[in-house]
């Protein structure tokens, strides 16, 4: 990260998370299995400057927010212009009832919604393509009816998209699970 007062452009900033993706992934500690114990006035602090010193220029930008109400989603959604949301779950219970404080937190704020992908949604058996529901039946569907909010998708394990993933290729993934997803924020450039 650039720590003058430069902001960077999001060319340049995408080049040096690139180089040293682990580092930036890590915030440049010095051992990669170091915590982050950092208290709320600090991620605040962090998440406005990760916004105001980089010249954004993207057509979209993702967030990835940690699950519930506290500190990290309330400055996003104080501080950066969300055009909308998605809410990402997964099978177990217990989940639902974090997924609906975090619909009710964006529907107090007045963030759009765009709605649900429930992740980790079953394995696919290799040898006879059955879905097995590793983590119990999905409660999805049930929470996108109370909240009247759209599935966009219900993403499998995939040990393909694991593999992207850590090797940093996710965008070379071949399958269509999100597609629904990224048809929904499409729309949002049409606007």
């Amino acid at each position: 990260m650039d720590v003058s007062n430069n902001p960077l452009d999001s060319t340049e900033f995408l080049e040096r998370l690139r180089a040293d993706w682990a580092k930036q992934c890590n915030l440049m500690l010095p051992e990669g299995d170091m915590p982050v114990a950092w208290r709320g006035p600090v991620v605040t602090g962090a998440i406005k400057q990760f916004w105001q010193e980089v010249v954004w220029d993207v057509d979209f930008l993702f967030v990835d927010m940690p699950p519930g109400t506290g500190d990290v989603p309330l400055t996003v959604f104080q501080t950066l212009p969300v055009d909308g949301i998605v809410i990402v779950s997964s099978p177990q219970e217990l989940v639902g009832m974090i997924v609906g404080k975090a619909v009710q937190m964006a529907q107090m704020m007045h963030v759009p919604i765009l709605g649900l992908v429930e992740n980790m949604s079953y394995a696919v058996c290799p040898d006879c393509g059955k879905h097995i529901n590793v983590f119990g039946d999905s409660h999805v569907d049930e929470i996108a009816d109370k909240y009247k909010l759209p599935v966009l998708a219900k993403m499998p394990i995939d040990p393909e998209l694991a593999k992207e993933a850590d090797a940093g290729m996710i965008e070379m993934f071949a399958g269509d699970y999100l597609d629904n997803a990224a048809q929904t924020v499409a729309k949002l450039l049409k606007k």
